[in-house]
């Protein structure tokens, strides 16, 4: 494993777990050269289904990519990682028990805006408007008018 902090790729396991969930095992590892300690996860390699953008290009379902939209969505907000994580986790395993070789792009969105919907309202509404790529205030109002309406049924 590379250290992230000098690149060495000589290092010790200082300590072992397996994840909440049981799909992944967290190894804490220290550097033989620096000294530095860093967090590893491992995690069976599933295969997981090519992700079909809207111009038709097809790229590897991409879990750091979603989460790193999630994060930045819910940037400032009272939102844990661990949540993010959760959701791509969900995200992912439901992409897999789908068993299909493809997916459209605009399915993976729609999940994450779902989820981001029920977690928090603000970073819904960040996510939607740059996901959904709103081209005026008033695509941005009926947006939000659909959130609270979508709260009162509930």
């Amino acid at each position: 494993m590379k250290c992230p902090f000098c690149g060495n790729i000589e290092d010790k396991v200082i300590d072992s777990r397996t994840s909440k969930e049981g799909d992944a095992i967290r190894r804490r590892r220290e550097c033989l050269k620096c000294g530095k300690r860093f967090t590893s996860y491992e995690r069976v390699e599933d295969l997981v289904p090519m992700v079909v953008k809207k111009d038709g290009r097809r790229e590897p379902f991409d879990r750091p990519k979603i989460l790193k939209g999630l994060e930045k969505a819910c940037e400032k907000r009272p939102v844990s990682v661990e949540s993010l994580e959760g959701i791509v986790d969900s995200i992912e395993k439901k992409l897999i028990n789908l068993s299909v070789k493809e997916i459209p792009s605009t399915w993976v969105g729609e999940e994450v805006m779902s989820s981001l919907r029920e977690l928090d309202k603000v970073a819904y509404v960040r996510f939607a408007s740059v996901y959904r790529q709103f081209k005026d205030i008033n695509e941005l109002m009926n947006e939000v008018k659909t959130l609270f309406e979508h709260k009162k049924e509930k």
